[in-house]
């Protein structure tokens, strides 16, 4: 199973898109969320990843009243950004949410997470977001030590999913750094790719890896993939 996820990221109550994941380099901004959402499952998309932006920034999800209308959209969604207490975790998988994405609790309570994603199996997804070739955290502004590798390895043998995130190329629409990904092939465990996916040739490439899914962003809000054709990737 196969899946092209719209990515829906929230700010100001706004949906937008931003350069790298910089605060103030926002290059889309549409006013109405749950319209956008809406849109993108009428033209097919069966899930769909919500993040809480502002959350990310400032450790403390911002958009909840959204998000949880987007979930009553009825498809699936994955909510992350700013998901630093598990008790929201927790809240957001009971009212509906399909999996959680945990990136800076993930590298900073790891065993508290691994207890969690036990209680949950299959609900949580751990962010796997990566800056110069090191794991980056709190918004992608603190870089770790980690290499994603060694920070898989702290959950792969949990019923869990990931998600690759290459900030370098995150919202240029440039094309992802296939160079970076060969390390992915070796999962047993679902993983997704989001950055810079620009072409249904990179769509194509990161099937063939082996992933369960792209998350797609700027390039569907520009315009440079059209969701009816990334959708035929679907299987």
């Amino acid at each position: 199973m196969f899946r092209v996820i719209p990515a829906v990221d929230l700010k100001d109550g706004k949906v937008v898109r931003l350069r790298q994941g910089k605060e103030k380099e926002i290059t889309f901004s549409a006013e109405d969320p749950v319209g956008v959402a809406t849109n993108w499952i009428n033209r097919g998309a069966r899930v769909l990843h919500v993040i809480d932006l502002d959350g990310a920034f400032q450790g403390k999800l911002k958009h909840e009243g959204i998000i949880l209308k987007i979930i009553s959209l009825g498809v699936e969604v994955q909510v992350g950004g700013g998901i630093r207490d598990l008790k929201v975790a927790e809240r957001l998988l009971e009212l509906g949410a399909t999996r959680v994405i945990l990136g800076t609790l993930a590298v900073e309570k790891v065993e508290e997470v691994r207890n969690f994603a036990n209680r949950w199996k299959g609900k949580v997804m751990i962010a796997v977001d990566v800056k110069g070739g090191k794991v980056v955290v709190k918004g992608w502004k603190e870089k770790t030590s980690l290499k994603p590798e060694d920070f898989i390895k702290l959950y792969e043998d949990l019923d869990v999913s990931f998600l690759y995130t290459n900030v370098d190329v995150e919202g240029l629409v440039s094309g992802i750094d296939r160079e970076v990904m060969g390390f992915l092939r070796r999962l047993n465990r679902p993983f997704y790719v989001a950055g810079g996916i620009s072409s249904l040739d990179d769509i194509s490439f990161v099937k063939k890896l082996g992933a369960r899914g792209v998350v797609l962003g700027s390039a569907l809000y520009t315009g440079k993939i059209k969701l009816e054709e990334a959708l035929k990737f679907e299987s």
